[in-house]
């Protein structure tokens, strides 16, 4: 899944290779049959001249690789970029591949490829881990059977039970505590996460510190001692000397630092620790998989009533610091992405025009999932004419590919509807035609609509094209819901002409448009989110524009979808 994500591959899976077949040991994206059966024949595996090889394989089309373009998975499973990084067990043999798969050619990047290797070597630590567990869990077997025979067998077995059982908690813990920092992108949120599952099994407290800020996080075990952590932590932060003494203890080797006591130069945060425990410490440091730097440190601390750590729990200590250094690159990636999709949302949304008499207010809200960008959009512009064209749309999905096509379609309703006095259903009419005509694979809904100045108010025509209906709050604090009878969906092939409806409304009414991630709940008929919307619309008559804004988009039952409106104010 992290692959996934990451890169950005229709498919991502753990393969492990043996004479006759290709194991899929973790998968995402791969289509029936092998998806169920999590295997295939080798006929169908890249991942084999990569265990065959024992290097990274990297094909941007594998149609033109001599190695790859008669394998039947370019047909079956429409494989045509690959890239994968091999998996190794104890003795250094390549035994898999992590592999990511697309179905359009790829240029694979450098980082791409920096990141596939280090997820393999994560994979392989996960490997070794697993084949010493069933190594020791073979040993505790031979050693229980010997024991009826040699009290000397006897207590072979017995140490060899412990350590197995010792590795399957070890292991435990490792797939709990990733599984824990997968759920989240907020370091702080993942560094307390870590800090729990620790003390609760390794020390008796733990401190996470680093650099980025700094950061520092301290939980004990002792839920008594939770004042304590925070003390610690205010004065850590503030405790410029001793972080930078723990920092370049992690930094000196990179590797991790046992029967560590640190001397605090601090009094008062020497005395904190003391109080807390201070008897026996491990510092292990926060190593970054993809620029390969010490990012800071993960500290556990035992109390003198405490044994000391084992030499098995030195080792997954050092694991701990590998896996918190790649949820700290992981929500680091993450927060530039998501950056840059904002950036690029904000830059396909149009600003809003001033006009005499026409007050325009608009919202933007990506889903909570996904890219944060999306298919929604709104749009307002003045005519030549002095009427004002107001539309609202929704391209279907909430990615880049639909945030792309959303910037299309905005640009040709702007296109064919400026400088020009058709009514608005004529105006869809076209637009159905151009986007058939020009083939961009748009499936939106939109209400289109110009406002006039009318002798006693204002008119306003619209034509919908499978959207939810406007709304119209008028002065005496009535709303209007404008339903029209259902028309296809704008991107289908041309039928018939599209219609336009006509509405005369007094001055002082305000004209709402939005899209239906505002309105729409899989547990509720539309009709139950319109009226929340109206009711919300009514409530909020009084407030400025803005603040309209704000109190409806509180209406909508939850965000796993993308929510535009425009509010324009008719005084």
């Amino acid at each position: 899944m992290l692959v996934r994500k990451l890169i950005d591959s229709p498919m991502a899976v753990v393969c492990l290779v043996d004479v006759e077949t290709q194991h899929l040991a973790g998968h995402v994206g791969m289509p029936s049959p092998f998806a169920e059966s999590r295997r295939m024949p080798l006929s169908h595996s890249f991942s084999r001249h990569v265990v065959l090889s024992g290097e990274m394989l990297v094909v941007p089309d594998t149609r033109a690789d001599p190695r790859t373009r008669d394998n039947p998975a370019i047909a079956e499973l429409g494989a045509i970029a690959y890239a994968g990084a091999p998996i190794t067990d104890p003795d250094g043999l390549v035994v898999g591949a992590l592999c990511a798969v697309d179905v359009e050619p790829r240029a694979w990047t450098p980082s791409e490829i920096t990141f596939l290797g280090e997820m393999a070597a994560v994979c392989s630590s996960e490997a070794c881990l697993r084949i010493t567990r069933a190594a020791e869990e073979e040993a505790r077997r031979t050693a229980e059977e010997a024991r009826r025979t040699a009290e000397e067998a006897h207590r072979t077995a017995e140490e060899a039970r412990h350590t197995a059982e010792s590795a399957h908690h070890q292991l435990e813990l490792l797939a709990d505590l990733t599984e824990a920092l997968a759920a989240t992108m907020d370091v702080e949120e993942g560094m307390r996460r870590l800090g729990r599952i620790v003390t609760e099994r390794l020390a008796d407290w733990c401190v996470v510190a680093l650099e980025d800020g700094p950061l520092i996080t301290a939980v004990h075990r002792d839920p008594e001692q939770a004042g304590t952590m925070e003390r610690f932590t205010a004065l850590a932060v503030r405790s410029r000397p001793d972080i930078r003494a723990v920092m370049a203890a992690a930094r000196r080797t990179g590797r991790i630092a046992r029967d560590v006591a640190p001397e605090l130069i601090d009094a008062e945060l020497r005395a904190i620790a003391e109080e807390a425990g201070l008897a026996e410490a491990l510092i292990a440091p926060v190593l970054s998989p993809v620029q390969r730097r010490v990012l800071g440190a993960v500290i556990l601390v035992n109390g003198p009533t405490r044994t000391r750590f084992s030499s098995a729990e030195v080792r997954t200590v050092a694991e701990i610091g590998r896996r918190a250094g790649m949820a700290v690159e992981n929500s680091r990636l993450y927060r530039e992405q998501r950056h840059v999709s904002e950036v690029l949302q904000r830059s396909l949304l149009t600003e809003l025009p001033v006009l005499p008499g026409v007050e325009l207010h608009a919202r933007y809200l990506p889903a909570q999932n996904g890219a944060a960008v999306g298919g929604d959009w709104y749009d307002a512009f003045e005519q030549p004419d002095g009427s004002v064209m107001v539309a609202v749309g929704d391209v279907s999905g909430h990615d880049i590919e639909a945030a792309a096509t959303m910037g299309q379609l905005r640009n040709l309703v702007r296109g064919d509807a400026y400088g020009r006095d058709d009514e608005p259903g004529a105006l869809l009419t076209e637009l159905d035609q151009a986007l058939h005509g020009l083939r961009v694979p748009a499936a939106a809904t939109a209400v289109l609509a110009r406002v006039r100045r009318a002798h006693s108010g204002y008119s306003v025509s619209f034509a919908n094209a499978g959207h939810p209906p406007p709304l119209l709050l008028l002065p005496d604090g009535r709303v209007q819901v404008w339903w029209v009878p259902p028309e296809p969906l704008l991107g289908l092939p041309p039928h018939d002409p599209r219609t336009t409806t006509v509405r005369y409304v007094p001055p002082g009414s305000t004209l709402l448009l939005y899209t239906d991630g505002l309105v729409e709940d899989r547990e509720q008929l539309l009709d139950d989110g319109v009226a929340r919307l109206s009711e919300a619309l009514r409530a909020a008559a009084t407030r400025p524009g803005d603040e309209v804004c704000e109190r409806l988009l509180r209406v909508a039952p939850r965000r796993s979808d993308d929510i535009a409106l425009l509010l324009v104010r008719l005084t």
